[in-house]
C-alpha cells in the first residue's frame, strides 16, 4: 500500500550572530525595531541575524522529511501559505508524486500571478520535504533519485570577506587560500573603499593563480555595470555576479555580449521559466540556482537547461540551517558540469552544528551527506532555535 502525506508543520529557526551579514554596518546604515538592516549600496534588506523556515512533512507510515527555504524577511508569511493553501491540498496524496505535486502548486495561483515571492518559497520547502521523504523510502540519498552520483566531492569558492577594511578582507582570504581554497568571491556591496580597490588588493595578494569572482547585488544599471567590469576584467575576473537589476533581461544581455567576463546570475528565480528567458537572451554564462528559493524540482530542471545552453552550473548558497544545503549537495552532485558550489563560510559551519547527518566543507570542497533522503535531520540544539508557526 502507498504511504501518503498526513501533516505538513513549520517553523521559524532563529540564530543569533554577532556581526551582520556581508559584514559591520556602514555609514548611514542602521538596525531598526524590528531587527531589519538595509544596505545602502543596493537597497536590499537584510535581518541582523540568521533566520530561516523549515517544513516537516510527515507521512502515514511515519515517514518525515525535511525542507526549508528563506525566511530573511516576514519568514510567517510562508507558514501562512503552507497551513491555509498546501496541507490541505497535499493531504493524502503520494509523496512518490513530488514533480506532479510541484506542478499542481504551481497552477493553482498561476492565474493569481504568484508566479514567485513567498508563494514559490513555501512550494519549494515543501519540494524539498517530499524527496528527502521518497530517499528515506527508498534507502537511497536523493542524488541516486535524480539520475546518480556524478562526483564523490563538490568543489567549494569561498563567498564573502566579511571584514571592516580591505587588509581585513585580504587577511581572511589568504587565511582561506592557505586552507586549500582556490576562488574567492567578495561583495560589492560592502566594498566601501572601492570595487576596484579591494580586487586589486586580493589579485596582487593572492597572486595570479586563485580565481576571484565578484557578487554585484544587482547594484547597476546595464551601461555603469559594462563600464565598470570592462576595467576590472584585467584583474582576470572569474565571473561577474548579478550586475544589473534583475528585471533587465535584456540590458544584462547586452553586458554579457559585451564583455571578455562571464556574468552569473539566478539567485533570485524560482523556477526553469525565470531561466529559460535569460539563457535565451544570453544573458548569463554561469546559472546560480539558489535551492531555498526553488526546491529540488526546479533547481534541476534549470541545471539541465542551462546544460543544453552549454552554460555551467555553480549553485548560489545562503543564509538557512543547512537542510537546503544539503539539499543543494545531493542535487548538485548528479549533475553534468558543475565546477564550483558556493561556500557561506560565515554561516555553514555554526548552523550545520543543528543537523545530525554528514555536513562538511574543507581543504576547497564539500562532502557529501551520506545516509538516505537529504542525509541531515535536526537534531537537539536545532530545536533551542525553532520556533513552530
Amino acid at each position: 500500500m502507498q504511504d501518503r502525506i498526513e501533516r505538513i508543520e513549520t517553523f521559524v529557526v532563529t540564530i543569533p550572530r554577532d556581526t551582520p551579514y556581508l559584514g559591520p554596518l556602514k555609514e548611514g546604515e542602521s538596525i531598526n525595531a524590528r531587527g531589519y538592516l538595509v544596505r545602502k549600496a543596493n537597497r536590499t534588506i537584510y535581518p541582523d541575524r540568521d533566520r530561516s523556515v523549515v517544513v516537516k512533512v510527515t507521512t502515514a507510515s511515519g515517514a518525515v522529511g525535511w525542507g526549508e527555504t528563506y525566511g530573511l524577511t516576514a519568514p510567517k508569511a510562508v507558514g501562512a501559505l503552507v497551513e491555509d493553501l498546501i496541507e490541505p491540498l497535499l493531504q493524502g496524496r503520494d509523496p512518490f508524486d513530488v514533480e506532479v505535486i510541484w506542478e499542481d502548486l504551481y497552477d493553482i495561483l498561476r492565474v493569481r500571478g504568484y508566479q514567485g515571492g513567498f508563494w514559490m518559497d513555501a512550494v519549494a520547502a515543501v519540494d524539498i520535504a517530499l524527496w528527502d521523504i521518497c530517499g528515506k523510502l527508498a534507502g537511497l540519498p536523493v542524488r541516486k533519485l535524480l539520475g546518480g552520483e556524478r562526483r564523490s566531492r563538490i568543489p567549494a569558492y569561498v563567498s564573502g570577506l566579511p571584514g571592516a577594511t580591505i587588509a581585513d578582507k585580504v587577511a581572511i582570504a589568504k587565511d582561506f587560500v592557505d586552507r586549500g581554497y582556490g576562488a574567492i568571491k567578495f561583495a560589492a556591496a560592502v566594498s566601501s573603499d572601492g570595487i576596484e580597490a579591494e580586487l586589486a588588493a586580493l589579485r596582487e595578494a593572492l597572486g595570479p593563480g586563485i580565481k576571484l569572482m565578484i557578487d554585484f547585488h544587482w547594484m547597476f544599471s546595464a551601461g555603469e555595470a559594462a563600464a565598470l567590469i570592462s576595467r576590472l576584467a584585467r584583474y582576470d575576473l572569474a565571473f561577474a555576479e548579478a550586475p544589473c537589476r534583475s528585471e533587465d533581461i535584456a540590458g544584462q544581455a547586452r553586458v554579457a555580449a559585451q564583455l571578455p567576463v562571464p556574468i552569473a546570475g539566478g539567485e533570485e528565480w524560482r523556477t526553469v521559466f525565470d531561466a529559460q528567458a535569460r539563457l535565451s537572451a544570453g544573458a548569463v554564462g554561469i546559472v546560480q540556482p539558489e535551492m531555498g528559493h526553488k526546491g529540488i524540482t526546479q533547481f534541476v530542471r534549470i541545471a539541465r537547461l542551462a546544460q543544453t545552453y552549454h552554460v555551467p552550473t555553480m549553485p548560489h548558497a545562503t543564509i538557512g540551517t543547512g537542510i537546503f544545503l544539503a539539499a543543494s549537495l545531493q542535487a548538485s552532485a548528479a549533475l553534468l558540469e558543475l565546477p564550483y558550489h558556493e561556500y557561506q563560510h560565515s554561516i555553514f559551519h555554526r548552523n550545520a552544528a543543528l543537523l545530525d547527518g554528514r555536513l562538511e566543507c574543507d581543504n576547497g570542497s564539500y562532502a557529501l551527506p551520506e545516509g538516505p533522503g537529504l542525509g541531515v535531520t535536526p537534531n537537539a540544539a536545532f530545536w533551542k532555535h525553532a520556533e513552530a508557526i
